[in-house]
């Protein structure tokens, strides 16, 4: 089988549209090595290395117009390059497809992340939600199947968009490997020191927007007596400003420390996620109060990393975290307070979470997530 993918997402982005098409393309890679995978993408980047893999091949466009108008290559013109390699199922990775593949004999897929414009319309602004509509629903339409990251974005896509059911396919995402390994004594040492970690601390990981709700964490830690303080692994700019003037107005600018704006930061461990797994590993607890998300891949690396986590009760993070986290709602600091005491000061408690955290995660191993995958391809293919 002949598959291609659109992986500029895989080339440029750091955070979770990349995480995802990265992940996905290696496991297909190593698990399913007869199939031949090719990357298409307008450019390369050093994010993403695929050298070691002799079933994978980057194409990059090859010729003008496709040179000067990438954007156009990628969205229509790719197709001709498609035909020309006979590709089997052309994958689109976040949300889109080439506009006029449903009219080739290549089948082809689109996953769906999560339709959070749709639900927060005013955090993207509105010439953005109409654009992400049209490609959306686009794709939806037009693709021989939809996959959706989460039993929450399949609700989604036929409550908005009313996309037939029987169309939507489940495939849970896994997180990096290196989330799945334990880290030794000596590199949690080198780790702590590198990042000025604390014997203890909360550790918080995602963007830092108003839908992720890092300001109820913060108001959270001002009511917990404690010295404990929260570890936040995430860039922002507005919020982020509101966060910092809410802080230094309750003088607890020093309970909270923002890792992206430190000097280690600047180092490619920290940028490509390197060094993560360890900053996990060393968190006493993992908080995730986010108020909406497709799927919470940073609430999967925590229990992975052996961490308790304690989550929101909205959207898919009981899908995601299972019996295993702790749940709160989202707007509530007080109950959030509680919990996160509770946690910190009850060992058992916290052993019990994270013994539940393995089991619980086990549902999403790299195995598991691909075949899913896989099987989507071979119905469309067969089916036709």
């Amino acid at each position: 089988m002949k598959i291609g993918f659109d992986a500029k997402r895989a080339y440029h982005n750091n955070t979770g549209l990349g995480h995802y098409s990265r992940t996905l393309i290696v496991n297909l890679a190593q698990f399913y090595s007869n199939n031949k995978y090719f990357l298409f993408t307008p450019s390369l980047s050093d994010s993403f290395d695929v050298s070691a893999y002799e079933n994978i091949k980057s194409i990059i466009p090859g010729n003008f117009p496709n040179t000067l108008f990438k954007n156009k290559w990628r969205s229509k013109w790719v197709i001709e390059d498609l035909k020309k390699m006979s590709i089997d199922i052309y994958h689109g990775l976040s949300h889109q497809i080439p506009i006029g593949i449903n009219k080739t004999a290549i089948k082809s897929v689109v996953t769906i992340h999560d339709l959070i414009f749709e639900r927060y319309p005013e955090q993207h602004g509105r010439i953005n939600v109409l654009l992400y509509r049209k490609k959306f629903k686009y794709a939806c339409n037009n693709a021989d199947a939809v996959i959706a990251i989460s039993e929450q974005t399949k609700n989604d896509l036929i409550d908005f968009y009313h996309i037939p059911k029987e169309k939507i396919h489940v495939c849970y995402q896994t997180c990096n490997p290196l989330f799945m390994e334990k880290v030794g004594e000596l590199e949690k040492q080198r780790i702590k020191i590198k990042y000025n970690l604390p014997d203890k601390f909360f550790l918080y990981v995602g963007s830092i927007t108003e839908r992720k709700n890092l300001l109820t964490v913060c108001k959270a830690i001002k009511s917990i007596d404690n010295d404990i303080p929260l570890i936040v692994i995430g860039s922002g700019r507005k919020y982020k400003s509101q966060i910092k003037i809410y802080l230094q107005q309750n003088n607890m600018a020093h309970k909270v420390v923002f890792l992206n704006d430190i000097k280690a930061a600047q180092t490619e461990d920290y940028k490509n996620s390197k060094d993560f797994p360890a900053i996990y590993q060393c968190a006493s607890i993992f908080v995730y109060a986010s108020i909406f998300e497709g799927f919470g891949i940073p609430l999967l690396e925590a229990l992975w990393s052996g961490v308790p986590v304690i989550s929101s009760n909205a959207s898919c993070m009981p899908e995601t975290g299972g019996d295993a986290a702790m749940y709160v709602n989202p707007f509530d600091d007080n109950d959030l307070a509680k919990k996160m005491k509770m946690v910190i000061e009850d060992e058992s408690l916290a052993i019990e979470m994270i013994r539940k955290g393995f089991v619980h995660a086990q549902n999403f191993t790299a195995e598991k997530c691909t075949a899913s995958v896989m099987e989507v391809y071979n119905e469309i293919l067969n089916n036709h």
